[in-house]
């Protein structure tokens, strides 16, 4: 049977979050797990209770209750694989995620960039994400090298120092005066264990306040005749889901989106045009570099199917910049 275990956090680790410094040691747990026996107060930080956003320290003593531990996971399988750079110092890593890929295994996925990327560095001694992407969305991915880059980027994520940019193809003419959307956002759980994420009125306990800011940059024409946008999408908070619901409750689901979408016209358009995935693009992050505080801006360029099932349209369209 599990033991209660009494870890000390190392001075590599200092500085994180206790949950996600659980996540992380834990391999295999589930994060509602973790979540649960923190908010039971069965997990301990030197004999004390302590919340999920506690800042752990070198030297604490952490105690965490009996758990089954995964098996480790076999990374024999997984290919190396580099991904196309924007941009890549002894700090950080930039690269243009493809549609498609994950950013890590779990859930039904064996492997994503981050183990792809590891086994294609093998003398690394540091590769973490900084934040993630959906499978589907293509785009800008930060990984760190350093713990100290890893601490000093979330918190940037955290703090709203970001800037965050998403092109997004959405079905219909979105309104030139919608520019902000700034609904409460709640994850759910079906039957099934899959992850929904739903806007709820203002002032229900487990929703998060989330905020989109939307600019039209092309309305078109698309393929069999559909009334299609284009959209430059700033996201000041990063929920899950949370360009993918917004523009969706406002009855502009994105072109190809399988959970939140019109499924009927996703169909219609992949039979006429052969595009057949999400459009939905991190185009662009501004962060500040975790060492120097330059100011780094990392574009990645819209995919090629992306751009294809633009140009045919383009010509019966209004461009802006």
């Amino acid at each position: 049977m599990p033991a209660v275990q009494r870890l000390v956090v190392d001075a590599e680790s200092a500085g994180q979050r206790l949950d996600n410094w659980l996540v992380k040691r834990l391999k295999g747990v589930p994060k509602t797990w973790v979540y649960r026996v923190i908010r039971s107060g069965e997990v301990r930080v030197n004999k004390g209770r302590a919340d999920a956003d506690t800042r752990v320290a070198e030297g604490d003593e952490i105690r965490v209750p009996p758990v089954r531990m995964a098996e480790p996971r076999d990374t024999t399988g997984v290919p190396p694989r580099e991904f196309p750079l924007l941009f890549e110092d002894e700090h950080l890593l930039a690269v243009d995620k493809p549609a498609g890929v994950a950013v890590h295994g779990g859930s039904g996925v064996s492997f994503g960039v981050i183990e792809q990327l590891r086994q294609a560095r093998p003398l690394a001694r540091f590769l973490e994400l900084v934040h993630r992407l959906d499978k589907e969305t293509s785009g800008v991915l930060l990984l760190a090298k350093k713990r100290s880059a890893l601490t000093a980027l979330q918190d940037q994520f955290r703090g709203r120092a970001t800037e965050k940019v998403y092109t997004a193809l959405v079905f219909g003419a979105w309104p030139e005066s919608l520019k902000v959307i700034d609904v409460p956002l709640l994850k759910t759980l079906d039957a099934q264990g899959e992850r929904h994420v739903r806007v709820v009125e203002g002032g229900h306990d487990a929703a998060q306040r989330s905020i989109s800011l939307v600019r039209v940059k092309q309305r078109l024409t698309g393929p069999g005749g559909c009334v299609l946008t284009l959209l430059a999408v700033t996201i000041k908070t990063g929920r899950t889901h949370q360009i993918r619901v917004h523009l969706a409750s406002h009855g502009h689901p994105i072109v190809g989106d399988p959970k939140y979408g019109d499924f009927a016209a996703n169909k219609s358009l992949a039979k006429a045009s052969g595009f057949g995935r999400m459009f939905l693009h991190a185009a662009h992050i501004g962060v500040e570099h975790p060492a120097s505080g330059e100011r780094l801006r990392l574009e990645a360029p819209l995919p090629a199917d992306c751009a294809r099932l633009l140009e045919p349209a383009a010509v019966r369209g209004h461009s802006r910049p």
